[in-house]
């Protein structure tokens, strides 16, 4: 009776997949100016908070991640301007993180992708600012040893479909509408 048990357990698992905790992770954006000038653009990284990605077998199925938006960070400027920056992109101007501390990205399917690098691309729901938007990624996903692996090509965003819009008096004149993210994600 236990191995039948045992069997049956086994058998769920591979049939609803194996459920992987993120284990390490790099998050980065790129944000641009229209005018161009010196500093017409700025880069940054936001920490992920908790994550998970669902194998089944040895393929990517699934899994969803929690980005701390209050760890938005700009990483092309130092002292006091990366401060202002920072206060700037995490008030109301932008991603108003009092209100919002987190944003969510919950993979809906992975596919063949034709490039010979980024094999696969990812689809889901992204999250900011209680706005939801489907996105899709090209991105390389390796698996080996127990340790799923998923690395994007840099991909854009449209910030205006999160309601991330620069509340200014020149409003979005001076703020490109899409943003760049690049993701690195390991989970065990």
């Amino acid at each position: 009776m236990k191995k039948i048990f045992l069997l049956a357990v086994l058998a769920s698992g591979l049939a609803f997949g194996q459920t992987k905790k993120v284990a390490t992770s790099d998050v980065q954006w790129w944000g641009y100016k229209i005018a161009k000038s010196e500093a017409s653009s700025h880069n940054g990284t936001v920490k992920v908070k908790s994550g998970e990605m669902v194998m089944k077998g040895n393929q990517l199925v699934g899994g969803s991640f929690v980005l701390d938006m209050t760890s938005i960070n700009a990483t092309d400027l130092s002292g006091e301007y990366q401060q202002k920056l920072n206060g700037h992109l995490k008030n109301g101007d932008f991603f108003e993180v009092e209100k919002f501390p987190t944003a969510t990205f919950k993979i809906t399917g992975v596919k063949k992708n034709n490039d010979k690098v980024y094999s696969s691309l990812v689809t889901g729901n992204l999250t900011v600012k209680g706005k939801t938007n489907a996105i899709s990624f090209p991105a390389k996903i390796s698996y080996a040893n127990g340790t799923v692996s998923l690395v994007s090509n840099k991909f854009s965003i449209d910030r205006q479909k999160f309601d991330v819009a620069y509340k200014s008096t020149m409003q979005d004149v001076l703020v490109k509408d899409d943003m760049d993210l690049l993701v690195k994600v390991t989970a065990k």
